[in-house]
């Protein structure tokens, strides 16, 4: 039996008074049942498993990510901020971490450096810690926050045998992320409405999730778990360390500064290359003959490229009679499909290429966005990394007024 319960919105009263009368004329409460899966939630004092997690853009039919990852999960009562410890590992090799976080620290894994860059939140302060929680403690937060809120939500139950899907929206004025406890983020990169979803499917044979969906106007993510072990392990036995690669070093995290990174391009060449676009036309640099050039770095994942797109219209409209040319470049996703529909759902007027690892790595990319600003001999003149709306944009234009 379907059961739906809106709370919170005045907006929504007339329905959830016909909805409460509804679910009061059936046997089980929705809520009875959450409550039910939530103390099984509380149960796990640890877990492992096999996780396949995907990245999707909204409206997309395909994945523009997907990985695997084996985990072991810890509940953390002496951590107030996420709950849990946890390391990721690969799933071809469950003895190479990926991430691990203990409750003090999160370290990260660069496997191309062979280092691990240490975090102990002490260098940039946030209302909540950067990191995604665990699958067991994300899964019990949402559960907890549905069951307690005050908020503008509305909750759909829907038995299928052997698993119950729980669907949940938040209207609420900011989009809701749960890192351990529900945090409220004004996210810039949320051209959308601000309704946040949540679905976790569960199995009716131990009351507890093994899928989890999470969708925000800007990106959708999903975690499906398998050969699922509970309790197994202990949290006194978990020290981080032990999974640190032996030939890694060991940094401390720093927040980098723009000015001070450091590329030996400038002032070079830029590196060929022959690229094609979603549709497999391909395109030479060779073959772009304005007198000034730029090349952008993005990523359909990326919140920053995405705030970018619209200056870069307005660039490409700007210069059309002018000896300016530039082309946009996919660094990390190979995907023709999920960027064919990336391009046309944001109306690109402006070639949109797809990068190889050779080329990314002969341009020394490390992050993106980032921009290179070409002369007429093709020579990198500047490289402008990042994007922050109105500061980037005069950057960018001074310099290709300088070279015009």
């Amino acid at each position: 039996m379907k059961k739906t319960l809106l709370i919170g919105n005045p907006t929504f009263v007339l329905i959830m008074i016909l909805t409460l009368v509804n679910a009061c004329s059936n046997d089980k409460n929705p809520k009875n049942y959450l409550e039910k899966v939530l103390n099984s939630l509380e149960q796990i004092e640890s877990a492992t498993y096999y996780a396949k997690k995907e990245g999707w853009a909204p409206g997309d039919t395909s994945a523009f990510v997907i990985f695997y990852q084996y985990i072991k999960e810890y509940n953390n009562p002496f951590d107030s901020t996420i709950g849990a410890s946890f390391v990721n590992l690969l799933q071809e090799d469950t003895t190479q971490m990926t991430f691990c976080y203990d409750g003090n620290m999160r370290a990260l894994v660069y496997e191309n450096k062979q280092i691990i860059v240490i975090d102990s939140f002490n260098v940039r302060i946030l209302p909540f810690r950067p990191l995604s929680p665990p699958f067991f403690n994300f899964t019990k937060n949402i559960i907890k926050y549905a069951l307690e809120t005050v908020d503008s939500i509305s909750m759909d139950l829907e038995d299928f045998g052997d698993s119950v899907h729980f669907k949940l929206v938040i209207f609420e004025d900011k989009q809701v992320e749960f890192f351990g406890k529900p945090h409220y983020i004004d996210n810039p990169y949320n051209f959308g409405d601000k309704i946040s979803k949540y679905e976790i499917w569960i199995n009716k044979s131990n009351d507890l999730p093994y899928r989890v969906r999470r969708e925000m106007s800007h990106d959708i993510a999903v975690i499906t778990c398998k050969n699922i072990e509970l309790n197994k392990n202990k949290i006194d036995d978990f020290n981080a360390s032990d999974y640190f690669p032996s030939d890694y070093t060991t940094h401390l995290y720093r927040i980098r500064n723009k000015a001070t990174v450091k590329n030996d391009l400038v002032g070079k060449v830029a590196p060929n290359w022959v690229l094609n676009d979603a549709d497999n036309n391909s395109f030479a640099l060779e073959e772009f003959k304005s007198k000034v050039f730029m090349i952008e770095f993005t990523s359909v994942s990326c919140g920053p490229c995405l705030l970018s797109i619209s200056f870069l219209k307005q660039l490409a409209s700007e210069y059309y009679k002018k000896d300016f040319d530039f082309v946009s470049i996919e660094s990390i996703n190979r995907n023709s499909t999920v960027l064919k529909r990336y391009q046309d759902r944001n109306d690109f007027i402006y070639k949109f290429l797809i990068s190889t690892k050779k080329v990314t790595k002969s341009y020394q990319i490390q992050a993106v966005p980032v921009f290179f600003i070409l002369d007429e001999n093709r020579v990198i003149r500047k490289i402008i990394r990042g994007y922050g709306k109105g500061t980037t944009d005069k950057e960018i234009r001074d310099a290709i007024n300088e070279l015009i």
